[in-house]
């Protein structure tokens, strides 16, 4: 059965869907310095607005902007639901805990204060780290820490939208847009729903993940320049992007317009390092290549590849080898994160609907933020005309996560 996609909403440091692909054509990027947090560091980063962006909230505009983009009416309530976040609700959580904290060092101070030392040291035995034990001073009140748990994002868009139909939170890390899209497809495929809204949406920028990448030592300093000679780590980024998909005779049933359709994924995992890439790409390369045959495709099909392109200085090498070994050497290739920033679960889903503006308009978008490849392979450098046919996008993610998707015109 064909999957084919019939609305678009994305949101991103450079706009909606229309904005962001226009900006992104001239070259343009997102990407600002700033100071959301001021315990840290004024840093580069890609916020929509200027300070970061609550979760449901940024769901709800692409959510509403995928479903008037497909011409849909509401309720949907046979629409599936297939909506991904690597990290979710992190930023309430860190906020919740923060408060929490708060409160629990006053009452500490009071308790100093009217009953000594001894009692209170009695009273509070727990240590943070026990948190999670029930019964224990957790600084997160019970009752709000359900409202974020990892699968609430995509309860709420079925909640938005008035489906009753299956819901699926999928979090693969930076992988987790594809294997959405990939989820939504299958429920379409195995008859469970004729329509469904799949995709990623992340709020990243939160202390926490900034400090925690910055250790690591995966943070850009000045900016995101993927594949390049000089790049230097990525640029958190906030976004999410949706896709409408559809049966192909739903769609034409209802006259829909078609960006295109899904042709066809692979999804894999090296099970081998928890923060970077197998050496051999073994898995990365089952990926592709199983994504290719479930699409009827050959690699010398593919006109444009829509990289990963963290520029990591091990990431954007491990993926280079494996286009260099996969693709003939004509094959267009560019990042966009050096616009909208790492977005992490969101990445493959911005991704999956640039490759559809590019083969709705023929265009590819640049890599922007290069200045000196540090491969040898066809990178876009500006916004060129072409034929694109067949897109590929790649994701990868930590743990190991490879995930790849064919996007092709209606055929």
């Amino acid at each position: 059965m064909d999957v084919v996609v019939t609305g678009i909403g994305l949101v991103s440091a450079l706009g909606t869907l229309d904005c962001s692909w226009k900006r992104l054509l001239s070259g343009e990027s997102g990407i600002r310095q700033h100071q959301p947090f001021i315990e840290l560091e004024r840093r580069p980063l890609a916020l929509i607005g200027t300070k970061p962006v609550d979760l449901i909230t940024l769901i709800r505009q692409v959510l509403i902007d995928a479903v008037q983009d497909a011409n849909l009416t509401l309720p949907l309530p046979d629409c599936g639901i297939a909506i991904g976040s690597s990290r979710g609700f992190q930023a309430n959580l860190e906020l919740l805990a923060s408060e929490g904290r708060g409160k629990k060092e006053e009452g500490r101070r009071k308790r100093e204060e009217g009953r000594g030392k001894k009692e209170e040291d009695r009273e509070f035995s727990i240590t943070d780290s026990q948190c999670p034990m029930p019964n224990s001073q957790c600084p997160i009140p019970s009752s709000q820490f359900v409202n974020f748990l990892p699968h609430m994002g995509a309860i709420a868009a079925a909640r938005a939208i008035g489906s009753t139909g299956p819901v699926l939170a999928p979090m693969a890390a930076c992988a987790t847009g594809i294997w959405s899209i990939a989820r939504a497809v299958d429920l379409i495929r195995t008859g469970e729903c004729q329509r469904a809204i799949a995709g990623a949406v992340e709020a990243p920028i939160t202390p926490l993940t900034l400090a925690g990448f910055s250790r690591m030592g995966a943070l850009a300093n000045n900016g995101c320049y993927p594949f390049d000679q000089n790049r230097e780590g990525f640029v958190l980024g906030e976004g999410g992007a949706l896709l409408v998909l559809e049966s192909a005779e739903l769609a034409r049933r209802r006259g829909a317009k078609i960006y295109g359709q899904i042709s066809g994924f692979g999804l894999t995992n090296d099970a081998c390092y928890a923060n970077s890439p197998e050496l051999g790409g073994k898995s990365a390369i089952a990926a592709v290549n199983q994504c290719l045959k479930r699409s009827n495709l050959a690699a010398i099909d593919i006109d444009f590849i829509h990289a990963h392109g963290t520029a990591t200085e091990l990431n954007d090498r491990h993926e280079a080898l494996l286009i260099e070994k996969l693709f003939h050497r004509g094959v267009a290739v560019s990042s966009t994160k050096g616009a909208t920033g790492h977005t992490l679960g969101a990445s493959g889903a911005l991704g999956a609907a640039f490759c559809l503006m590019s083969i709705k308009y023929q265009m590819l978008p640049p890599c922007v933020g290069m200045t000196k490849p540090g491969f040898e392979l066809d990178f876009v450098r500006c916004a060129r005309s072409a034929i694109v046919r067949n897109a590929v996008c790649l994701s990868f993610g930590f743990g190991g996560q490879n995930a790849a998707i064919v996007l092709s015109g209606e055929r």
